[in-house]
């Protein structure tokens, strides 16, 4: 069948395609999409080839809302009208039959589902609206390192980045009584961690940070998350750690190698831990809850709504470092 994609090329330029996907299978669900959310990091970690999952033409987007148009025959659990929230749909190529690489390719005006792959789709609870849910991976993303380290009630977390992941962390820490430390270059980033809860903002822009943690917390942060994703800021973000304490590479640093100081985590004795991925369906699940019991006001996060039409130019701006005003973002396809 034939759908509207955002697609970027090898030279980085976008533009809105006619694409098709493959007709729908006994196993599919299909989907007409209303909203898909644009996740700043790992989307232009692909665009840039800093991480490779498939070769140029691309089709990024890795969360989306939507309504079922079609349920094949082996399909349990959706009907015709449902709305859903998905992360798939991943086979597309051009009207000329050029393979599109779609990772995972949800930034198009349809999606082909297959409801039992572990990046499907899911109903979408009452009470959460499209544009908020259409961004829920990264929060989803924040709640599983959160699990994964366990910052407990009291103590002191220090978020070293507050892009979209970093905000998800701040509202994750918060709702477990943690008194949260949101760390970034940028005001807007800062003030939105402020409305989702975190006790103090640092600017790395204007302050001296480690200075200003220890403050707060003069043997420094009980569990630091080094959210950025820039390897550049390992170093000074594992500085903030107590001893004892835990560090989380929150971020994803690319295909190639990192480097660390090594001697000071070694000499603080530090755990550390790496998350990947969004944790899956249950962390999907607790954000849609949470959203949906008005315990994360995600929509404290979108600054940008925009048509398919204007895709292409807002993800040229965001490429080429021009949209520092941009914290969430969503394309509105219905």
């Amino acid at each position: 069948m034939q759908a509207r994609a955002l697609l970027c090329d090898e030279q980085q330029s976008f533009s809105l395609e006619d694409v098709i996907l493959p007709d729908p299978g006994p196993q599919h669900v299909l989907v007409k999409t209303h909203c898909s959310g644009v996740s700043i990091g790992t989307e232009f970690a692909l665009i840039q080839n800093k991480i490779s999952w498939g070769p140029y033409p691309l089709c990024t987007g890795y969360q989306g809302v939507g309504v079922v148009e079609q349920v094949g025959e082996q399909v349990e659990g959706f009907r015709v009208g449902d709305a859903v929230y998905f992360r798939d749909s991943k086979v597309m190529e051009l009207t000329d039959g050029t393979k599109v690489s779609a990772v995972t390719g949800t930034h198009s005006s349809h999606a082909l589902v297959d409801p039992k792959n572990t990046h499907g789709i899911a109903l979408l609870p009452a009470g959460v609206t499209e544009e908020v849910a259409s961004l829920y991976v990264m929060p989803a993303v924040g709640l599983y390192g959160v699990d994964m380290a366990n910052p407990r009630m009291g103590e002191t977390v220090a978020v070293f980045g507050v892009g979209m992941i970093g905000l998800g962390v701040v509202a994750a820490c918060v709702t477990r009584g943690c008194v949260v430390v949101a760390i970034d270059l940028e005001e807007n980033r800062l003030e939105v961690a402020r409305k989702l809860g975190a006790d103090h903002t640092i600017s790395g822009g204007t302050q001296n940070v480690e200075a200003e943690l220890r403050k707060l917390a003069p043997q420094g942060a009980d569990v630091v998350f080094e959210s950025t994703g820039i390897p550049a800021c390992l170093d000074p973000a594992i500085a903030l750690c107590k001893p004892l304490g835990k560090f989380v590479w929150q971020g994803n640093y690319g295909a190639d190698p990192v480097s660390l100081h090594f001697l000071t985590p070694h000499g603080k004795r530090l755990q550390m831990f790496f998350p990947c991925d969004d944790g899956m369906a249950p962390c999907r699940r607790a954000v849609m809850r949470n959203m949906a019991l008005g315990a994360l006001k995600w929509e404290h996060c979108i600054t940008h709504r925009v048509t398919p039409e204007e895709s292409p130019a807002l993800f040229d701006r965001i490429n080429k470092g021009q949209a520092k005003d941009v914290i969430g973002a969503v394309i509105q396809w219905a």
